[in-house]
């Protein structure tokens, strides 16, 4: 159950109510946005809520328990600092959303409907739709460490222990030609072998990707020129000229670690750990030391 102030409780007993919605959407990063639904701009707790009539939300639903609740959010992109491009770049992936229901006329008369983090966003031409997940959500997180052989620690992090800015770990290429906004031709990079970079993070420094950065599905070489294939499009046009950088990638084996990366000793995963073969093996007769069996 919400608690109401006393000034917000008078104003729903009135019978006449000039309420709105505000969303206030904070990235990853810090940048807050706020939005509402009505037509004119709303102002509190230091932040200013747009006014964007092309957003609506499904209906709220609360459970008891630890259910993940969830509702949809649908707008147009119609607010300057809402752009398609950055949804499409994932700035807003798991940002935190809060949503009041506010007096517009006195906005110190609100209530704090939901807060949580935005799932998946849906695009279709101008219009959106990004899914709210309730505080919930977090406790399905996998926390915590992973009994497996692969590596669970990100290359070039603290626990990884690779410095990525080395040379022999970094390129700096320029694009020559490009298709899809996901196959890209540089040079600049003909002196590092085929698949170096594969699994890497490719990072724009000029062009219309300039700060947009992807990952690295397929590193191959065609003549002397780096190709490379992106897991995903930029959201940008790729130019000839565009300037980049790229990390090398790892597959997270033991083997890797030890051979491209002279980092064994910090190694995050357990390769030696049995699998099912042991699991289902059975002990055989054998013949002792002793010239005896057992």
């Amino acid at each position: 159950m919400k608690a109401l102030s006393a000034g917000l409780e008078t104003h729903l007993r009135s019978g006449t109510t000039t309420l709105c919605h505000c969303w206030k959407l904070t990235r990853r990063d810090g940048t807050a946005f706020g939005f509402t639904d009505h037509d004119r701009r709303v102002h509190f707790a230091g932040t200013d809520f747009e006014a964007a009539g092309g957003f609506s939300a499904s209906a709220i639903e609360a459970s008891e328990g630890l259910a993940v609740d969830n509702l949809d959010v649908m707008g147009a992109l119609v607010s300057g600092r809402l752009t398609e491009g950055d949804l499409a770049a994932g700035l807003y992936d798991d940002a935190e959303i809060e949503i009041w229901r506010v007096n517009w006329q006195n906005a110190s008369e609100r209530v704090l409907l939901r807060k949580g983090n935005l799932g998946e966003v849906t695009r279709a031409g101008q219009s959106f739709t990004a899914e709210v997940r309730g505080l919930a959500h977090r406790l399905g997180q996998p926390t915590g460490r992973l009994y497996q052989y692969a590596c669970d620690a990100v290359l070039g992090d603290e626990a990884c222990g690779v410095n990525l800015n080395a040379g022999a770990y970094k390129g700096t290429g320029m694009v020559s030609a490009a298709a899809e906004r996901r196959v890209i031709e540089a040079s600049g990079l003909g002196g590092f072998a085929e698949g170096w970079f594969q699994r890497g993070v490719l990072s724009f420094t000029s062009g219309a990707n300039a700060g947009r950065e992807g990952q690295v599905k397929l590193h191959t070489k065609r003549g002397g020129i780096a190709v490379f294939e992106l897991w995903a499009p930029l959201p940008g046009e790729i130019a000839p000229g565009d300037a980049f950088t790229v990390t090398a990638g790892c597959d997270k084996q033991f083997t890797t670690c030890r051979a491209k990366f002279a980092n064994g000793v910090n190694f995050r995963g357990f390769p030696h750990m049995p699998g099912n073969g042991f699991v289902q093996a059975y002990a055989k007769r054998g013949e002792r030391n002793d010239g005896g069996r057992w």
